[in-house]
């Protein structure tokens, strides 16, 4: 059995309830200088202090226990590229800030990314560019980054849906059915037949839900049980008010983003999705097909599957079109998705688009040694008109490889393997394979080797480290 060492978060926790060494001791029946010991970390946690703890301030018996700082790490390293270059702070030395003091770790990287943002504000100035506006995070971001801190598990929101489809009958084939009864009886709204250019619209004047007629029938069950959401779901505006002013834009985003969870969790019920989901190994397309909904709605809800107790595999989804632009990232594992860059070239997502309805199949092992299990499938949405643009993008779907025995897609791949694994970055602005040939932009804080008689296969070469020294 593994020790626990967790002497940060238990300082914390007395800090917090404003107890000395002295009075906390008496609480567990040890001595103070033993506390003092197990806040150092020179001695572990044991299972009684772990039980009278959990059992005088009510915590979660996980409250202790080994986080995964994966992607704290990940974020960390982004944000402190240039000094790690320069030798001034280790990848060792940030994993181990983020597992013993988490706090500070997210401390420093908000302090990382001001000062990114003050010194591309600074070189807009030096190039004669208006910098006296500081340009502000995009609404959508912001929204982004509210899934991302929750993992993509919206717990509160997740049981009330599920106690609402238990309650009207939500049921595979019958999601329409129940969802119009429930308008109808509990909010006098009926829906309609619509025209234009929008999916859906609700009148409140008259309580009308306009729904296109180019609306497939899951599409069309999605916009019912959002609708009713915003209409049932108490909790829409004030856990949008957790992060967001009420009146802000990223308030009106989020109000729309979680009342999107409940849909998504009313018309796929969180327990009898979860069981079908591992009954059929994850195969999205047997998913697709008992449930009668979309690639994406279905890839999008396995990547919820995080209820405390009754687990899925915890899933990173993402969208991405042919340009590289990531209009949705959701993650629930510790996969990194760079803020700045772009995504790497190698990753199987723009694979898809070579073959659209086929799904890709890859392991992909980030620069530190953590390997995935990517799914990519390219899917197209048109108007429904000839001649009408649709729009095309690659969903993919990953799980640290740990978990990857549980998927179908693993069936014949060698997991063990680490050389079967396909090596890709966060983006190339601050990957770190500097040997990489699909580079498309050089490596930020490395000075580049440029020799006018010499070419390499390597299309930015950095200087050696010794040679940087000399």
């Amino acid at each position: 059995m593994s020790k626990t060492y967790a002497g940060a978060r238990l300082r914390r926790l007395r800090e917090e309830r404003r107890m000395s060494q002295a009075e906390l001791a008496r609480v567990l029946a040890i001595s103070p200088s033993y506390l003092n010991q197990m806040e150092h970390d020179s001695r572990p946690l044991t299972v009684p202090v772990l039980l009278r703890l959990t059992e005088t301030f009510g915590l979660d018996p996980n409250f202790f226990s080994e986080r995964d700082t994966t992607r704290l790490v990940a974020d960390l390293r982004e944000a402190l590229t240039g000094e790690i270059a320069e030798a001034r702070v280790s990848p060792s030395d940030l994993a181990e800030l983020a597992s013993r003091m988490p706090a500070v770790a997210r401390v420093l990287l908000d302090l990382g990314r001001r000062n990114q943002l003050l010194s591309e504000r600074l070189a807009g100035a030096a190039d004669g560019r208006d910098t006296a506006v500081e340009t502000p995070r995009s609404p959508h971001e912001e929204i982004r980054d509210f899934f991302y801190r929750r993992q993509n598990y919206l717990h509160d929101t997740d049981l009330a849906a599920e106690r609402l489809a238990d309650e009207i009958g939500i049921r595979p084939g019958e999601v329409v059915g129940a969802l119009t009864a429930r308008l109808a009886d509990a909010h006098d709204v009926r829906p309609a037949a619509g025209t234009g250019d929008r999916l859906h619209h609700f009148d409140a004047a008259t309580r009308t839900l306009h729904l296109s007629t180019r609306l497939r029938p899951g599409q069309r069950a999605f916009r019912m049980a959002t609708q009713l959401a915003l209409l049932e779901y108490g909790d829409v505006d004030r856990q949008a008010a957790e992060d967001f002013p009420p009146g802000s834009p990223a308030h009106a985003l989020a109000r729309i983003g979680i009342a999107n969870y409940f849909a998504a969790a009313l018309i796929l019920p969180y327990t009898a999705f979860h069981t079908a989901a591992e009954e059929f190994r994850y195969d999205i397309e047997r998913l697709t097909d008992r449930y009668g909904l979309g690639y994406e709605t279905v890839c999008h809800r396995l990547s919820t599957l995080q209820r405390p107790r009754l687990r899925g595999v915890p899933f990173s989804f993402v969208r991405v079109d042919r340009a590289g632009n990531m209009s949705k990232r959701q993650s629930a594992t510790g996969f990194h998705f760079s803020r700045a860059g772009g995504t790497c070239p190698l990753w199987n997502v723009y694979e898809a688009f070579a073959a659209p309805g086929r799904i890709h199949v890859q392991i992909a092992e980030m620069p530190d040694g953590q390997r995935y299990l990517w799914t990519a499938r390219a899917v197209t949405r048109h108007r429904g008109g000839w001649g009408e643009p649709g729009r095309t993008y690659a969903i993919g779907l990953g799980c640290e490889i740990r978990h990857a025995h549980r998927l179908v897609y693993s069936d014949g791949l060698d997991l063990t393997n680490a050389s079967a694994a396909t090596p890709i970055g966060m983006g190339c602005r601050v990957c770190e394979r500097l040997d990489c040939p699909q580079r498309a932009a050089p490596p930020l804080g490395r000075a580049l080797a440029v020799d006018e008689h010499s070419s390499t296969f390597v299309p930015y070469p950095v200087e050696a480290e010794n040679d940087r020294r000399a």
